[in-house]
């Protein structure tokens, strides 16, 4: 037994001593920080500030091919690659999120093949659910018998807004915003409109903005007042329609909307591998990142007071797409024919969390039972004429799951270590090593 407490203990370290030689954590992967606590562990150091600032002008008036054309513009490219700015991300609402995104697109713009379809969101993934907000939403929904089912839920979602006093406040604001008139030619100040529902929406709780957006409605009129929630005369609707292309590149001039859009495209994007069609199917993720491209030019709104269907779309047609036209069509479609976002919308609006069937809320969901997986064996050791048996592998679990308690340093020690840094734990690691196989033999 004490020999194959030893064999495991020597495999693990063997993980362990490559991960730390390799900048990562324990379990595989570089423990990501935001982007400006990122900036700062790079200023730190002189090789890789140096390679930033590189990099930075290597993106500044050239593209991408004649940037990795230059040799200093590549090997600024690969050091960075390697360092924390790399993996950093930012949170939406955060202090400093506008710096944060500007230094996140500044690695990444390197590293993107041109302008790709689909950008991977600069936001930390939302994992959590809104289980309870889901439920409240369901007592105003008509599910629960003692409420009157001929409500107009977006009247009650506004009722409740004004109950809380920043909800009343910030969506007085953007709708006096929204709806003063400037002069007889233009019809209100949009970048101000904009600029105040994205206060209202990032500033207020989930809530109460996914109630005012999400509403369900049994009749036109409730329809109607859940299209008007955003002012849609001065937000949305404008003279001409652009192409939704042409919007696109527009809103990714600008870091946030660029980011915001690349939010919703990874949150919401079809996923056929899911129950919801939603990536991990997680609701919240969606709607927040739906919630979070209104008060921009890509802004989304219900397109009728339809009852019966519910489509979104953003103020764009696919009209003098040319040769861009099915490009184009994608685009659009995942906002007008998207079942996420569309089973996510109703599932709030009929308060059924993840946990719930979309199609037949009224019904549970049978998920497979989880089977438990057996420990992997090492990549050298075949299944046909092992010497090892299984007592040998439950033993080496139940050795790992205790050198990680004992010896690993936490995350964020982690993470502000440098090359050595890291050198120095795998050397406590090592002279740790003769207490942890005396304390494994008793």
């Amino acid at each position: 037994m004490i020999l194959a407490n030893v064999f495991c203990i020597l495999l693990f370290l063997e993980k362990i001593l490559h991960s730390l030689a390799s900048g990562q954590d324990p379990h595989g992967w570089r423990t990501p920080v935001d982007c400006v606590r990122a900036n700062e562990l790079c200023a730190a150091e002189s090789s890789c500030s140096s390679r930033y600032r590189t990099l930075r002008q290597c993106l500044a008036g050239r593209d991408r091919n004649t940037m990795l054309a230059n040799k200093e513009c590549q090997a600024a490219l690969e050091v960075l690659q390697e360092s924390p700015l790399y993996d950093c991300r930012c949170k939406r609402g955060m202090k400093k999120e506008l710096q944060c995104l500007q230094i996140y697109w500044s690695i990444h713009l390197g590293l993107t093949e041109g302008e790709e379809f689909y950008e991977a969101s600069p936001y930390e993934p939302v994992t959590s659910r809104l289980s309870d907000i889901f439920r409240l939403a369901s007592i105003f929904s008509g599910m629960d018998p003692a409420t009157n089912s001929k409500s107009n839920h977006c009247l009650d979602a506004a009722k409740a807004c004004n109950l809380n006093d920043n909800c009343k406040r910030l969506r007085s604001v953007y709708i006096s915003t929204c709806s003063k008139e400037i002069s007889a030619t233009e019809h209100c100040n949009r970048r101000k409109c904009h600029k105040a529902l994205r206060q209202f929406f990032d500033r207020v709780p989930s809530e109460y903005t996914y109630r005012l957006l999400f509403c369900s409605c049994k009749d036109q009129a409730c329809a109607e007042r859940r299209r008007q929630t955003i002012v849609p005369s001065c937000s949305y609707e404008d003279k001409e329609k652009p192409n939704c292309l042409d919007l696109r590149n527009m809103c990714r001039t600008d870091h946030l909307c660029r980011s915001r859009l690349a939010d919703f495209h990874t949150n919401c994007q079809v996923s056929f591998q899911s129950l919801t069609s939603c990536p991990g199917d997680n609701y919240q993720a969606c709607l927040g990142s739906y919630a979070g491209i209104i008060g921009f030019d890509m802004t989304p709104n219900y397109i009728d007071s339809s009852i019966t269907s519910i489509t979104v779309s953003p103020w764009c047609s696919c009209r003098g797409s040319g040769n861009m036209e099915e490009e184009c069509e994608k685009f659009l479609r995942d906002f007008t024919e998207n079942p996420c976002l569309r089973n996510a919308i109703q599932a709030f609006g009929n308060g059924t969390d993840v946990n719930l069937s979309p199609k037949n809320p009224s019904q549970p969901v049978t998920l497979p039972p989880k089977t438990e997986k057996s420990p992997a064996l090492p990549d050298d050791i075949n299944d046909s004429n092992t010497i090892y048996d299984t007592s040998v592998i439950t033993t080496c679990t139940s050795v790992q799951t205790q050198l990680t308690t004992d010896i690993m340093p936490d995350q964020k020690t982690f993470v502000d270590q440098k090359a050595s840094g890291s050198r120095h734990s795998a050397r406590g690691i090592l002279s740790a090593l003769p207490f942890l196989l005396v304390k494994l033999a008793l």
